[in-house]
């Protein structure tokens, strides 16, 4: 089983990181000069398509001798993030933060641990922008691509090229993912992840093909429990009071489930570095270590505030799938309605609108993902959207 594996439908792109890791390999052994590897990469693909397992299969090619067999100890360790020279960045936040990543860029400047490649790879490189230019973290990227040290390679995924500074795209070779099919994810949803082949098959047309959020579904009750209750919204605004109470219910759910995967982390987290302070809890630290725990707090804030947000999104893209649906059935598409458990919703909705509605309704969606990537009060988007759902 290679470090490909699990990258499901991307045939083309497998390729080019094959023949990319190959060349690389002769850049190391000194036999080639390494036509086609290049030290800076951008990997782009719609939601789901496996823009991250693409760029850490590429970081595991790398570093194995082999290109990338998924069994040396070198895959293995950068598939379990814990290879020395492979980095793994995500925004703690809502965007990347200058400092870590002029952190990230002095590190990117030594030379490998291991003696072959030092990989960066940066999760969510359209987050790199900020609303003030002058501290862009894009900023602090920008020079170390321009000047690369010799046996770095930076690998950005976003969803879409238009969605990285023209700076640095330009300095960037491109590899771009596809919408895997449905047969294919729910193949590898078996093969993986053991699951009963009917669920698979169900996860992974509603998802759309989205490979994570097709095991999360899949194997996660309180996901499909909270994707049927955002399904019954589209069928329930009749006023502007049902509109009101379908956002605060979504914010608010969002909000519990946020809380549920943070606050246990948080505490063990707040605990143990009170622990390493010399404290069995924060009381009696003295001031240095009582910045350091606000600091920490602070951290957790932001992580807590993404985690939120982004439960909010997968949201907001069951809406999304729904009204496709919709629109779908408005327009005799032939294509299968992918929300087959609330089919009934789905045409009598298409049955009361038309098609030109039904695509105000999704760029009302679309427009309050923005506004939420944006900072705009979660509360206060969603009610905007709900009423025009109405």
């Amino acid at each position: 089983m290679s470090v490909w594996t699990h990258l499901v439908g991307q045939d083309r792109a497998v390729a080019v990181f094959r023949h990319a890791a190959e060349a690389a390999a002769e850049v190391v052994a000194g036999t080639g000069p390494g036509v086609g590897m290049t030290h800076a990469w951008v990997v782009t693909g719609p939601p789901g398509s496996g823009r991250s397992t693409a760029a850490i299969a590429f970081a595991a090619a790398l570093q194995c001798p082999e290109g990338g067999c998924g069994a040396c100890h070198e895959c293995l360790t950068v598939l379990e993030g814990t290879h020395a020279d492979v980095e793994m960045v995500r925004p703690a936040g809502l965007h990347h933060l200058t400092d870590p990543i002029r952190a990230l860029v002095r590190r990117a400047s030594l030379s490998p641990a291991g003696g072959r490649w030092q990989v960066v790879v940066v999760e969510d490189a359209d987050r790199l922008e900020g609303p003030d230019e002058a501290w862009r973290p894009a900023n602090a990227l920008l020079k170390a691509i321009e000047e690369p040290s010799p046996r770095t390679v930076w690998v950005l995924c976003a969803p879409s090229l238009e969605d990285v500074l023209p700076t640095i795209r330009s300095r960037c070779r491109h590899v771009g993912l596809v919408t895997p099919p449905v047969e294919a994810v729910a193949d590898v949803l078996v093969r993986r992840d053991g699951i009963d082949p009917a669920m698979a098959a169900f996860a992974a047309r509603v998802t759309h093909s989205h490979v994570g959020r097709a095991r999360r579904l899949a194997t996660d009750e309180a996901t499909r429990i909270r994707r049927a209750e955002v399904l019954r919204i589209p069928a329930s605004l009749r006023g502007v009071g049902d509109c009101l109470r379908a956002a605060a219910n979504l914010v608010e759910a969002a909000e519990e489930e946020a809380a549920s995967v943070t606050t246990p982390r948080d505490d063990a987290e707040t605990k143990g570095f009170a622990t390493a302070l010399g404290q069995g809890s924060s009381r009696g630290v003295d001031a240095q270590g009582r910045a350091q725990l606000k600091e920490l707090e602070r951290q957790q804030k932001r992580r807590a505030t993404r985690t939120q947000r982004d439960i909010l999104d997968l949201s907001l893209l069951d809406l999304v799938g729904f009204y496709r649906d919709v629109l779908a059935v408005q327009l005799a598409a032939r294509v299968d309605v992918a929300n087959v458990d609330v089919e009934r919703d789905v045409r009598a909705v298409a049955a009361a609108s038309t098609p030109e509605r039904s695509l105000q309704r999704i760029d009302a969606i679309l427009h309050c993902r923005e506004a939420i990537a944006g900072n705009v009060a979660p509360l206060l988007a969603v009610e905007a959207m709900a009423l025009t759902l109405r």
